[in-house]
């Protein structure tokens, strides 16, 4: 058992907390800190046993906390991470890790450095689903692989006030690429491997704040599939997640992460109607199993932490989701294609 710190206590922080509260072998939560200090954030440490501190800067320096997990603006991701490594935490970061390609080699480098775990949130990894079609894809059986290809969309953007820092053009570029998209871009490198090239257009047409909300990409792989990514934070909230090869196709469907819903909600149904098509005969489908994904990234990054097997994201392609999305947002500027 790992003793953790979480870092910052908005909505998804909590959920962080409560999926692995009183149920993890692996990791407890022992501390915390937010931007505000409410009524709210005090009332939620008591009920899960937290002391609540000052800042960032006493956890790190506590001894007795191992590992601190990150919930904070994107922005200061790397800052936080090289920190933290350097007073000996290991570090649970959500996503996206950085905004650049140069920010996360460099909270990578301390890590590695300081010789200490690194996960990130990229949590439907860990999604049975998802391990299953990565096997499908290691056997063969949806032979050459052509494209891949995913739609998330909530409309939490509709909400956002113009304080709020996911409402900042500088820490959520290109609309929902952060919030939502880098889930499919790490999902596209796991299974199909690097991204050599993309071209990106994102612009805002119906929420309030300064802010996109229709954001659509093609990708070209290293390997030569094509891929293509739209994510939308102005309407209903959903998620389709397909990979098409020559021997067939599996289609995944479930939801996104809203705010405002139940925090089992966010945490074990991401991921509902599944379909595989071959080229030939009927196609199978099924109900994706009901799994904590965010309980399942945790526990992976505690037992790592202690010694056990590796994260199940290596640094290496954390740092590559990074360069991604640099380039997205360098594409969806520049309008032209942009090399990886």
């Amino acid at each position: 058992m790992i003793n953790a710190a979480i870092i910052g206590l908005g909505w998804w922080g909590k959920t962080l907390v409560e999926a692995v509260s009183g149920v993890s072998d692996d990791i407890r939560f022992v501390a915390g800190t937010t931007r505000s200090l409410s009524d709210e954030a005090k009332a939620f440490a008591r009920e899960h046993d937290m002391e609540l501190r000052e800042s960032f800067e006493d956890i790190i320096a506590d001894p007795n906390i191992d590992a601190v997990v990150l919930v904070t603006p994107n922005s200061i991701h790397s800052a936080q991470t090289i920190a933290a490594a350097q007073n000996g935490k290991h570090v649970f970061c959500e996503k996206p890790f950085a905004l650049t390609e140069a920010d996360a080699a460099a909270a990578v480098d301390a890590c590695e450095k300081a010789g200490v775990t690194l996960g990130i949130g990229y949590n439907r990894r860990f999604h049975p689903e998802i391990t299953r079609l990565r096997e499908m894809i290691d056997a063969g059986d949806l032979g050459t692989i052509l494209h891949c290809e995913a739609t998330m969309t909530f409309p939490n953007g509709l909400f956002l006030k113009p304080d709020a820092w996911r409402a900042s053009r500088d820490e959520t570029p290109c609309g929902g690429l952060t919030p939502m998209g880098v889930h499919a871009i790490d999902g596209f490198i796991d299974l199909c491997g690097e991204i050599d090239q993309v071209y990106a257009q994102s612009f805002r047409r119906a929420v309030q704040v300064d802010a996109d909300d229709t954001t659509s990409i093609l990708f070209r792989m290293t390997d030569g599939m094509s891929g293509y990514l739209a994510t939308m934070t102005a309407t209903g909230g959903g998620f389709n997640f397909q990979i098409y090869g020559s021997k067939g196709f599996v289609k995944l469907e479930g939801m996104t992460h809203v705010a405002g819903a139940p925090s089992e909600e966010r945490r074990f149904k991401l991921f509902g109607n599944c379909t595989y098509k071959p080229i030939k005969g009927p196609a199978e489908t099924w109900d994706a199993a009901s799994f904590d994904v965010a309980r399942a990234a945790l526990d992976s990054f505690a037992r790592a932490a202690r010694g056990g097997d590796p994260f199940l994201i290596p640094n290496s392609e954390i740092v590559h989701c990074a360069a991604v999305t640099e380039a997205i947002v360098k594409s969806a500027s520049s309008g032209q294609p942009e090399k990886v």
